[in-house]
């Protein structure tokens, strides 16, 4: 587990600080302000180690889509959602088509009614202006002017989000962690529960029982769940809607349309649209 040095990253965007007491401030949490935000573009591939925060961190993009892995879920970010990702969780990234970092780190004392688990947020147009124009203030951002108070407000919206159920809860013992194993490389697989129970010696009950307990999720919700985010990161990468859905195992194009839609609240063609709010 580490701690997220300012000189960790990117040179340009993580640097160290001068204090009004004229001591190098070298770590983030070490910084005397409620919020802190930094930025940058990290490439379709990149992986970061697990690691862990004394801040609060709001993990955001502002385009491309990456993958997050926390509290045993993993969590896909495509433009204009973010996770929120409280202290001392440790968590990892990894980069599906290439970002644009707005990160937020939010100070313990400031946290206030912010969430105590890992949640997808939608950044609404209002929040997605306010990063935009915090990550350009110093790190000593005047806290008693106009700065202070748009931090506040950045906070009051941070606060009252909209959750988005972008997430799909990794099951971690037992037979059921090889079906899932399995179907995050495979997510067009048809295999029945009563086919993986006479394939693992066991019964579609049992699997059935501990789904439900380990995800609290259906087999059939956990499989579309992971059909659903497989999607996600190929419309990033701009592969066309016909060929994700037959690769997902659906009948037609209208057929994953409507699932899609049903789950998102918009069409494939229509949702990274939909998300830059253009």
């Amino acid at each position: 587990m580490t701690k997220h040095s300012l000189k960790e990253t990117s040179p340009s965007t993580f640097q160290s600080v001068i204090g009004n007491d004229g001591i190098e401030i070298t770590q983030l949490e070490d910084i005397p302000r409620d919020i802190t935000l930094r930025q940058g573009v990290r490439k379709s591939g990149l992986r970061s180690p697990f690691h862990s925060h004394d801040w609060g961190q709001l993990l955001y993009a502002s385009n491309g889509v990456m993958q997050v892995m926390a509290e045993e879920r993993i969590w896909v970010i495509p433009p204009q959602r973010a996770v929120w990702i409280p202290p001392q969780v440790i968590h990892a990234i990894k980069v599906i088509h290439t970002v644009t970092m707005r990160n937020v780190y939010v100070a313990p004392h400031a946290l206030h009614d912010l969430p105590s688990h890992c949640q997808v947020m939608v950044i609404t147009p209002l929040l997605r202006e306010l990063i935009a124009t915090a990550v350009t203030f110093p790190a000593l951002y005047d806290q008693t002017g106009a700065q202070g108070r748009l931090a506040h407000v950045l906070l009051d919206c941070l606060t009252a989000a909209p959750l988005s159920p972008l997430h799909l809860p990794v099951p971690s013992e037992g037979p059921i962690k090889t079906i899932a194993d399995y179907l995050k490389d495979n997510p067009a697989d048809e295999t029945t529960l009563d086919q993986w129970a006479e394939h693992l010696g066991t019964t579609s009950r049992t699997l059935a029982r501990n789904f439900k307990k380990q995800t609290d999720m259906t087999f059939g919700q956990w499989r579309q769940q992971a059909r659903l985010l497989e999607a996600l990161g190929r419309l990033a990468n701009k592969q066309p809607i016909a060929h994700i859905a037959q690769d997902l195992g659906y009948s037609s194009q209208s057929a994953f349309s409507a699932m899609f839609k049903k789950a998102l609240g918009a069409t494939p063609g229509a949702y990274f649209t939909d998300a830059s709010g253009s």
